[in-house]
């Protein structure tokens, strides 16, 4: 919501809702902390990757960038996430035969790019022990869950949007914040997604990623080609992510003349909406593909359909801190 980002008459008019929203969440929080609530603990590390705002942070290209950084190290890594968007509500552990509408786009697309065993549950604590009973994983990556305290965590890692930040600074419903900026103190790591304006960013100390891209895949052969591609030519830019003016910024930015197409975050697309794309030439994210690929492929289309899949690029020291932290969670050096 367009508010969520200034201090408006609507945001300032909502505040008094979002004090209550806060204090909610600090009694949720600390019903745990403080022992009253007993959370559920694995031997096995269990690392949360999330955020404190809703909408698009770039959590999951670092999350995918973890699980490829350990499995390469020779670990095991597993995945669990709530499964936002699917109509599976149980415990579920994915398999090559899922499709998004089922488990969620999010946890499809980890899947398909990691190889990584993967379950979702809306109880995290349930997922984890799924996963530890049916994979030899020797670190869980959990896919937001921040806020959800019933599942004790042995690292928690923030993830912000160098360029949006936190918003009007509001919770919700006034703005985008699901817990005040002071809880970014707390957790174990803050990692930026880009690299935050101010010249103090010019230092290679600073923990952040950047978004590598370079090539579009078909969606129906798996061809790839230069992004190069499209360059001056007229796409359609489809994107139903949390933030999608990112994506079509960087695509213009490429030199592509784009007819932006924002759907709402998890979107569930249609036959109609693959329908009204007929003849023209499709870029979408790479999160929006796994949700158009089965229907493209009922349908005998005229169209280019190609997706950007992205890479987390770490900055040196983000590489150096990972290096220490994963490998001394894993073997119990804490």
């Amino acid at each position: 919501m367009k508010f969520w980002y200034r201090r408006n008459t609507l945001a300032w008019l909502l505040w008094p809702v979002s004090v209550v929203f806060c204090v909610l969440g600090f009694i949720r929080r600390f019903s745990y902390t403080s022992g009253m609530l007993k959370p559920v603990v694995f031997t096995t590390p269990v690392v949360i990757i999330g955020n404190i705002s809703v909408g698009g942070s770039g959590k999951t290209p670092l999350l995918i960038s973890i699980c490829d950084y350990l499995t390469q190290q020779g670990r095991k890594p597993g995945v669990v996430s709530r499964g936002y968007g699917g109509r599976i509500k149980t415990v579920h552990a994915l398999s090559s035969s899922d499709l998004a509408v089922d488990v969620g786009d999010e946890p499809l697309m980890i899947y398909q790019r990691t190889a990584c065993p993967v379950v979702i549950g809306a109880d995290r604590a349930a997922a984890v022990d799924y996963l530890l009973s049916s994979h030899d994983c020797d670190i869980v990556l959990a896919d937001d869950g921040l806020q959800h305290y019933h599942l004790a965590r042995t690292m928690e890692i923030a993830v912000v949007d160098a360029q949006i930040k936190h918003g009007n600074g509001f919770c919700l419903p006034a703005g985008p914040l699901r817990e005040p900026v002071r809880r970014l103190q707390e957790v174990d790591l803050v990692i930026y997604n880009g690299i935050p304006d101010g010249t103090e960013w010019e230092s290679k100390d600073k923990l952040f990623y950047q978004l590598d891209f370079s090539l579009i895949v078909n969606l129906l052969n798996a061809e790839q080609q230069p992004l190069s591609i499209l360059k001056h030519q007229r796409v359609i830019a489809v994107a139903g992510i949390g933030q999608p003016s990112r994506f079509f910024r960087l695509l213009q930015q490429q030199g592509m003349d784009i007819e932006p197409r924002a759907y709402a975050d998890h979107y569930v697309y249609t036959l109609e909406d693959i329908n009204s794309w007929q003849g023209k030439t499709v870029i979408m994210t790479e999160k929006d593909a796994v949700k158009c690929r089965p229907l493209i492929q009922q349908q005998h289309t005229h169209a280019q359909f190609w997706y950007l899949p992205v890479k987390a690029h770490w900055s040196d020291a983000l590489t150096r801190f990972m290096a220490w932290r994963l490998e001394n969670l894993i073997t119990g050096s804490e």
